[in-house]
């Protein structure tokens, strides 16, 4: 039974139904290690509960070791990476590649080593790296062509077109995913060309076509499920959402989101996690449902840190947030301290006739710890104010402290900025956390005194992105022309960091997005405050920022008309942008000459 069940499984697929057989022949039976080794390899490949998969990828390693068998200490920490990356923890899942790749190196195995190179190029792609994942993804298919290896070069072939699916290059994708799927063909891999179907339509679905993308991705949802292939199950279901939503189905799109969320919770799988929240609070927002989609947002934001190259960053903002309630929680003790010495003195009064002389010098005493406390209650207060000021806007701050909680409200015309840094993840992977953590600040407090200059208002930074916002507690037509003078602003630091050597192991350069708008502004959680804003004028605020350029400030139409009076701008066409269509866009040159002068 063992031979035949052995015997059946495919070097690099998963095959649930295999583990399982596997996992009862190794429990049940006392093999010699090198069975025990073959066995633990193809539980591991074949396993797709992530857990489970590292549980026996690390018994693998540990007997190899024990062992000395180089070629499955490989296998170990191939399988292992693999675990790694199915939960989303990417910088453990690369490192075990890299690893793979020296023990690939030391064994001269070609096929060994374009694995590795494959298995890393999948990893940069999800990080959202084109460039080397296209650099490691060319390696390995020019390999596997060599060894006319078909699986794996239809394997490499289909997941490049993965690759630019996600970095909005469907024609591109669509091309590897056709070469992709002759081969999966010719050789009946099912899997693959399930695989093919759901992605192919994704593409349809981008380009309109609803019926060809429901078809095709029904077809792949129903194989995977087969073949207990969760992790692709929660992608395409998310993918299906998509759909509908362009359909204007939006119950269906909720459906298929929240069944993506909870295959994917199940599993582990925090990167599915964090695409199935950021869509449920997309579609509870559209809905209406403001708090439901307050929580998916938050949900979004926690499963995207986790697997972020800037967490320490994030870290950093919690550990300021923690020192603010802390300072908050003093002032509170020193208040209750203060009411058990007005209880003393009530105490004190009562036997005022017996004890009128201790009384006396009790009230004596009382009252320079009055005065003390009073005095210590008052530092503590404005100091916790200021704090509080620090990451709130002081309405909002007043309203917490009368209340105790902030109601969301709406505001008409808002200006939303947001920059980021162009080749950050590059210089992440190179740089200490402590060196990374440093730069980042540098930049991002200048940027603080830039909108305080500017009487305007920072949202928060998420990794590497800046957000801030003109318009929230003004009424004034100037917000949009402060924020893009702000912006010039930062675009002057960042060049004049560049020439002056600041860091001179690392050139950032940034590039901003701006759109005018009405946005929902409130207070998230109980712990921790976290003041933001959420509405569609958020999002193309984000999509300007994303499709701007190095160096340059690039503005929607609705902003377009408030600042053109001032600025230079130059009109670049309707731009297609992901999940909004073509939306009209602006460059921003400079300030107008007669606005120069008085500026």
């Amino acid at each position: 039974m063992f031979f035949l069940i052995f015997c059946g499984v495919n070097l690099y697929s998963q095959d649930q139904v295999t583990a399982d057989s596997l996992e009862m022949v190794y429990s049940k039976t006392n093999l010699p290690a090198a069975e025990k080794l073959k066995v633990l390899y193809y539980i591991a490949s074949n396993e797709t509960d992530p857990s489970t998969k590292l549980r026996y990828s690390q018994e693998l390693i540990k007997l190899s070791k024990e062992t000395d068998s180089l070629k499955y200490l490989g296998y170990g920490i191939y399988e292992r990476g693999n675990a790694y990356k199915l939960r989303g923890d990417f910088g453990e899942a690369l490192q075990n590649y890299f690893d793979m790749a020296k023990i690939a190196n030391s064994l001269d195995s070609k096929r060994f080593l374009a694995v590795a190179n494959l298995s890393v190029a999948d990893v940069y792609s999800k990080m959202s790296n084109l460039e080397q994942a296209v650099k490691y993804y060319d390696e390995s298919i020019k390999t596997f062509r060599e060894l006319s290896d078909t699986s794996r070069t239809a394997s490499a072939l289909f997941n490049l077109g993965d690759a630019y699916l996600k970095n909005d290059n469907p024609n591109k994708a669509f091309q590897y995913f056709q070469e992709s799927q002759k081969l999966f063909k010719s050789i009946n891999d099912t899997m693959g060309v399930a695989y093919n179907k759901g992605s192919i339509g994704v593409i349809y679905a981008i380009r309109g076509e609803n019926e060809k993308a429901e078809e095709n991705i029904h077809q792949a949802v129903e194989t995977l499920e087969k073949l207990e292939l969760f992790d692709a199950i929660s992608e395409y279901l998310s993918d299906m959402s998509d759909v509908y939503e362009n359909k204007g189905d939006e119950q269906k799109a909720t459906d298929f989101a929240l069944m993506s969320l909870d295959i994917a919770k199940t599993y582990g799988f925090k990167d599915q996690i964090s695409k199935a929240d950021l869509q449920l609070s997309r579609l509870y927002e559209n809905a209406g449902d403001i708090p439901s989609s307050y929580q998916f947002y938050k949900d979004h934001i926690h499963y995207r840190d986790s697997v972020s190259n800037v967490a320490m960053v994030q870290e950093m903002e919690g550990l300021r947030a923690d020192y603010e309630i802390a300072q908050k929680q003093m002032e509170v003790n020193l208040l209750n301290e203060k009411q058990k010495s007005q209880k003393i003195a009530v105490l004190a009064v009562s036997t005022a006739g017996v004890l009128i002389a201790l009384l006396a010098f009790g009230l004596y005493r009382r009252n320079r710890f009055i005065k003390r406390t009073n005095v210590i209650i008052e530092e503590e207060k404005n100091r916790s104010n200021n704090l509080l000021l620090n990451i709130l806007p002081e309405e909002t701050a007043s309203e917490l402290k009368e209340n105790g909680h902030v109601r969301a409200k709406k505001f008409e015309n808002v200006s939303i900025l947001f920059a980021d840094f162009q080749k950050f993840t590059h210089y992440a992977e190179k740089l200490s956390p402590e060196r990374l953590i440093e730069i980042v600040d540098y930049y991002f407090s200048a940027f603080d005194e830039i909108m305080d200059k500017h009487g305007l208002e920072k949202i928060k930074t998420i990794g590497d992105r800046y957000m801030a916002v003109a318009g929230l507690h003004s009424a004034g037509d100037e917000d949009a022309y402060k924020l893009v003078l702000a912006s010039f602003d930062m675009l002057e630091f960042v060049e004049n960091a560049k020439e002056n050597q600041q860091f001179p192991d690392t050139h950032f350069d940034v590039r901003i997005g701006i759109n005018t708008g009405p946005v929902v502004a409130g207070v998230v959680g109980t712990k921790k405050f976290a003041y933001d804003i959420w509405g569609d004028a958020v999002n193309i605020a984000s999509r300007m920022e994303s499709s701007s350029t190095a160096g340059r400030i690039n503005i929607s139409e609705h902003t377009y008309a408030l600042v053109k009076d001032r600025f230079i701008c130059k009109y670049r066409g309707e731009i297609e942008v992901k999940n909004r269509g073509f939306l009209k866009m602006y460059y921003v040159n400079g300030i107008k000459p007669k606005q120069a002068s008085t500026s």
